[in-house]
């Protein structure tokens, strides 16, 4: 869990979220029950065998060596029906994985199941899952006893065998009716560990089979990784962004990039506005510049340090963001707001709910502060949720300030409030936004048009509307549009 935590952010665009939630509780919970069943019984069934092939060696040579004739046989099915059991394993973790997800899909999703009734066809698809997982978990089964039958047949040729043999060793005087007997309760006595190991072997080759899973992600690199003694700015500086020449692809050999030459300062204490089509890389700029991805070209400067080589605990302590994306926990609501700043009082979250226009539904909640909000804030409305994560950008009172339309969810009453905290809190902090409704950035330092990637205009609203170009016909657009 701790790897997952230090992995890159393409990393769980690219793996659903119940595929590893599967990882780290399903194939390790088969990984240590495997583990603890071989350490609890291997080494006494190990002895035990060992101890009983000395004594019936000790007895008879020869008739040990016929008696131990079949056992590369037996050994090489063991073997076999272990790596069928591995396989198994692997595809029925593979199935569980499959099924967690979809069940997360469907319990996330499930206001859209009912609205859209699609309870049937949800049910049917996951009854296919279920269903795969079920024949998964019968062949396993059916694999792991194939072993049971077959070495009894096995032993009981051996047992044939050690009878024949002995029996003319007695006849011929070689050896005593009593030694043949002692002879065959050794063998008797050591097939009751053979059998319990070759059980072992199956749940080993199990826990295997997770195991590769489990390791299939330790062994993965994140792509972003802090550098060894990072550097960064002394207290109270105010760091400023620049992109210079910055091209970035999210796919390696991706023809069309998302962004291509990109280059601008945005100064602290000043707002910089992205705006843009959806897609022309409004959203990937803001990731570049906490390092949830790095460029491909040209370079993310953060007070005159690369990106790349500054501390990415230290660079991200200094970033606030409000996505539109909002999380909440499963948690209180004062917990969701100091979420972040370890150490947070009391006092410090009241006054960011407060300049996040938060406090009054607040303390008209059940318990407050302390009111729990559900599963992703389920017990809040779109506006609170989106005050919530204002607030908490707030209190992280960070220098560099990145806004994903923080006030498109909020009603207009609201939306002024915020607004108003938002322009105190943008003070002497390097900030960026993204606007989707142009009305809330024509008051920034410095507006930048994307289009597919590239920068199409830059420049004050003033600037941008005389120069009528495509931000005008945006602006004119948006305004006929209210």
């Amino acid at each position: 869990f701790a790897h997952f935590l230090h992995l890159d952010l393409g990393f769980f665009h690219a793996n659903p979220s119940g595929q590893l939630i599967s990882r780290v509780v399903s194939d390790v919970s088969v990984m240590r029950i495997a583990v603890a069943d071989i350490f609890t019984n291997a080494g006494k069934g190990v002895f035990t065998l060992i101890f009983l092939v000395v004594v019936m060696f000790s007895q008879d040579v020869k008739l040990s060596i016929a008696a131990f004739t079949v056992f590369p046989l037996l050994a090489w099915f063991v073997a076999y029906l272990g790596k069928r059991l591995r396989h198994i394993s692997r595809n029925l973790q593979g199935g569980m994985a499959d099924l967690s997800d979809k069940l997360s899909q469907i319990f996330q999703g499930i206001r859209q199941v009912q609205a859209y009734g699609m309870e049937s066809q949800e049910e049917e698809h996951t009854s296919a899952a279920i269903d795969r997982v079920r024949k998964l978990n019968v062949k396993s089964v059916q694999v792991g006893n194939l072993s049971t039958p077959v070495n009894e047949i096995l032993v009981g040729i051996i047992f044939f065998g050690i009878i024949t043999y002995g029996g003319y060793q007695v006849r011929d005087g070689m050896m005593s009716a009593g030694e043949l007997i002692s002879f065959l309760g050794a063998f008797i006595m050591a097939y009751e560990p053979m059998k319990k190991l070759a059980k072992l072997n199956n749940i080993m080759q199990t826990g295997l089979g997770a195991g590769e899973r489990v390791f299939e992600m330790l062994d993965t690199v994140p792509a972003i990784v802090g550098p060894e003694n990072g550097k960064v700015w002394e207290q109270g500086h105010k760091p400023d962004v620049v992109f210079d020449d910055v091209s970035f692809a999210y796919e390696t050999g991706e023809d069309e990039r998302a962004l291509s030459g990109v280059s601008f300062t945005a100064k602290p204490g000043t707002v910089t506005a992205l705006v843009g089509a959806s897609g022309s890389g409004k959203t990937t700029i803001i990731n570049l510049i906490p390092r949830f991805y790095d460029c491909i070209g040209g370079a993310v400067r953060v007070g005159g340090i690369d990106v790349k080589d500054i501390d990415l605990a230290f660079l991200r302590q200094n970033i606030a963001l409000v996505s539109q994306d909002i999380t909440i926990f499963d948690d209180t609501i004062g917990a969701n707001i100091g979420y972040g700043l370890k150490g947070a009082s009391q006092e410090d979250i009241e006054k960011a709910a407060q300049a996040a226009a938060a406090h009054d539904f607040i303390m008209q909640m059940p318990e407050g502060y302390n009111t729990r909000v559900g599963e992703d804030g389920m017990k809040l409305s779109g506006g609170q949720r989106q005050r919530i994560s204002i607030a908490r950008a707030i209190l992280r009172d960070a220098p560099i300030l990145l806004l994903d339309e923080a006030t498109s969810a909020l009603d207009n009453e609201s939306e002024k409030l915020v607004q108003d905290a938002l322009k105190a809190l943008e003070k002497g902090r390097t900030t960026l936004v993204i606007a989707h409704r142009l009305s809330t950035v024509q008051d920034a330092d410095h507006i930048i048009v994307l289009n597919k990637g590239k920068i199409a205009e830059q420049g004050s609203h003033d600037a941008l509307m005389a120069h009528d170009g495509i931000y005008a016909k945006m602006y004119t657009v948006g305004l006929q549009g209210a």
